[in-house]
């Protein structure tokens, strides 16, 4: 999140880092990705010293000269202002969406909160408008269950579907029209992301192979085997050249998105696999599974770092916050805990849900943390101290999904019984 939001305020100003060109008198213009030369920026919070930041900025981009030193400043305080929104707003419920005529299988929101996506046991997947609940599109044309869905997120404009029909189907989110049916896999497809650059959708199945897409062609890419059980989890790293994907045959592999090779295989969970993916710098690997804990691995030679314990019960999701300094962990005992990635310890442990806590997930300024129970309820949780802000309550039975959109403001959660409820920042 930090990443996007500094990226953003930078297009704002960046333009004007203009240079003379030696050999004609045309004015050059180079962007500049901070956050790849910076690891700084991601220390910022409320008191971070903002002239001592630039300076060090300046030390590694000669091009942030003392004349454009006061329009950095002015992006980082921005910064530090938009990780201060919300951090003491309560959550109201704002719409209940009767989605579907079976059950829910997935919802997912684009990255502005402006709409959502359901899947369903009815073999559709529905676009609606966030804020009047209209119902946009009904994406038609699966023969089976509709389970894993996603945006093409940061765009948007494109949705992806897997089915137990064992396709993917690429839809325009502008017409509901579908772009490509992706044929290929002999089972139920579980699990599929877009990398990055939306390019490629990557799909995982119950037959032990992932498949990579060309977006564009709607050609096959790449299959990746090598799995001897179902793939139930895969994403991309931050830059796309990687993708993870977790097995039941208790590991996980990293992948080659280019070429499709395999990079190396984790190995050392000895149950199956309920998460896998990297934190945002791409350093370091997560992967929490049946066998009560989560493991940190090192990502750039795929040696085990950390082996998170505590758990009395499988770990049924976990997740890095957005600037990879905190873990959360979910799991079937009721509980969810923080873990610091750099000392590996726990910080806090959340309790108070009465069924198993099935998704976890932080907001975007990494202050706050979002719980789905088979309780029926969603909680709001401080990140550092453990303490529940804000029970979300209402839902008639357990809530399988829920999210924050990109700004923080919006939370979705789903329910089995086709239910989906909306709530607002009040």
């Amino acid at each position: 999140m930090l990443h996007y939001l500094f990226t953003q305020l930078l297009v704002e100003y960046l333009h004007i880092l203009s240079f003379p060109s030696s050999q004609t008198n045309l004015i050059k213009k180079k962007k500049i990705n901070l956050l790849k030369k910076v690891t700084l920026c991601f220390l910022v919070n409320f008191s971070t010293d903002v002239s001592a930041l630039v300076e060090e900025i300046q030390k590694v981009e000669p091009l942030i000269t003392a004349s454009r030193s006061d329009q950095v400043k002015l992006l980082i305080q921005r910064l530090q202002n938009k990780l201060g929104q919300h951090s003491n707003h309560k959550f109201y419920l704002f719409k209940v969406l009767r989605a579907h005529i079976l059950p829910l299988t997935n919802v997912a929101l684009n990255k502005s909160g402006s709409c959502f996506i359901t899947g369903s046991y009815d073999r559709t997947c529905k676009l609606w408008d966030t804020a009047s609940g209209e119902e946009l599109h009904t994406l038609e044309g699966h023969r089976n269950v509709v389970y894993a869905i996603a945006f093409n997120n940061p765009y948007g404009d494109k949705i992806a579907t897997g089915s137990f029909d064992k396709t993917c189907k690429l839809w325009s989110v502008e017409t509901g029209k579908c772009y490509h049916t992706f044929r290929g896999h002999t089972a139920e497809i579980v699990c599929l992301s877009f990398n990055p650059q939306s390019t490629l959708v990557a799909t995982g199945s119950m037959d032990t192979t992932a498949k990579l897409w060309d977006i564009q062609s709607g050609e096959e890419v790449f299959t990746l085997t090598g799995h001897s059980a179902e793939i139930i989890s895969l994403s991309f790293n931050t830059s796309g050249n990687r993708i993870i994907t977790g097995s039941f045959d208790h590991t996980a592999t990293v992948w080659d998105a280019d070429t499709g090779r395999k990079v190396y295989t984790l190995i050392g969970h000895c149950a199956e696999i309920s998460s896998a993916l990297f934190n945002w710098d791409c350093s370091l690997i997560l992967t929490g599974s049946m066998d009560k804990t989560c493991k940190l691995w090192d990502a750039v030679n795929g040696k085990c770092v950390a082996t998170l314990t505590g758990h009395d019960d499988e770990i049924l999701d976990s997740c890095f916050d957005y600037t990879g300094k905190l873990i959360a962990t979910a799991s079937a005992d009721g509980t969810a805990r923080i873990f610091s990635a750099a000392t590996r310890k726990c910080i806090t442990k959340l309790e108070g849900h009465e069924g198993e806590i099935s998704k976890i997930s932080f907001n975007p300024q990494g202050n706050r943390l979002l719980t789905g129970s088979s309780d029926k309820t969603a909680r709001i949780w401080d990140a550092q101290t453990g303490q529940c802000l804000q029970v979300l309550e209402g839902h008639l039975d357990e809530i399988f999904s829920c999210a924050f959109n990109y700004k923080g403001d919006i939370i979705i959660t789903g329910v089995k019984c086709r239910i989906c409820k909306l709530g607002f920042i009040c």
